[in-house]
């Protein structure tokens, strides 16, 4: 990654993208490979993916043909994929070398523990924290072995976080969760600054409902921009990475055109004015 005006740096040493493509609901090999096609040629660099996504092998497949088409190689981009919560706990290893073969890559930049919880279990199940000890140590073994070059967390309040941090062998590079101008996550952004955490955002657009609000329109009406690039902008201009998604070239494209102007100071507050603690996705408050 050579690109460091656009992109943040790791506890690790290394660079992840400010901006990358998400591809949480992205199918099938046709699609994929036209997304990630528009996504390499507006220059995206990073890669989101999952094992819950269930895209992992065409989006490996994608880049590998879709590189050398646009002068790239695999150290060119960063790659990000997460262990799904049925993973959780014994299964985790298995599952962690699973992604690495789906995705046919010898490391991947950035691996994650998608969610606190461990599916089948109830969210007040004790379980769920012995389970995620044993998936930390799981990764924490992989990027020993260089298969994960930054290790990380998704969905983790304070309360996971702290426990993750008092008991791990090697401390996360990422906390991936849900960031907009309704859930500005002060105090876990805290945490992370104080931890040396990159503190990640997706559904920057609210699953879309952001893309209505009248105090966001107004601030793109006044700037000339698009309100998901206002939106996307608010956070990248905090040193915030995002992972916008789109399955169209040309709002991939739109969604890429974010470093080429900046917020005022006055409109940056009056996004984060509309911080009411709503969240759009999944809540893992509950989760032991």
């Amino acid at each position: 990654m050579s690109d460091h005006e656009h992109s943040v740096l790791l506890n690790t040493g290394s660079q992840m993208p400010l901006l990358g493509l998400g591809t949480y609901k992205l199918r099938g090999i046709e699609n994929i490979m036209l997304t990630v096609d528009a996504a390499l040629g507006a220059g995206y660099r990073h890669f989101d993916t999952a094992a819950v996504y269930r895209n992992e092998v065409e989006v490996g497949l994608a880049l590998r043909e879709l590189l050398p088409k646009h002068g790239l190689l695999r150290d060119d981009v960063f790659i990000t994929s997460k262990l799904g919560p049925r993973d959780q706990g014994p299964m985790a290893s298995e599952a962690c070398q699973r992604s690495l073969d789906q995705l046919g890559l010898d490391y991947i930049d950035l691996f994650l523990v998608h969610w606190p919880g461990t599916q089948g279990l109830h969210v007040e199940d004790p379980h769920n924290s012995a389970n995620r000890a044993q998936s930390w140590a799981a990764l924490e073994e992989f990027h020993k072995r260089g298969k994960f070059r930054a290790i990380g967390v998704s969905n983790y309040t304070v309360r996971h976080l702290e426990e993750l941090l008092v008991s791990c062998k090697v401390a996360p590079a990422v906390l991936q969760v849900e960031f907009h101008p309704r859930l500005v996550q002060r105090e876990l952004r805290e945490l992370c600054a104080q931890r040396g955490v990159c503190f990640e955002a997706y559904s920057s657009l609210g699953t879309g409902a952001l893309l209505s609000d009248p105090a966001v329109l107004k601030v793109a009406s006044g700037c000339g921009r698009s309100v998901a690039q206002v939106l996307l902008r608010w956070a990248v201009q905090q040193n915030v990475p995002v992972l916008p998604k789109s399955c169209h070239p040309s709002r991939v494209l739109e969604n890429g055109q974010l470093f080429n102007f900046e917020l005022s100071q006055e409109d940056m507050d009056k996004l984060t004015s509309l911080d009411n603690g709503q969240r759009f996705c999944w809540d893992p408050t509950l989760v032991a």
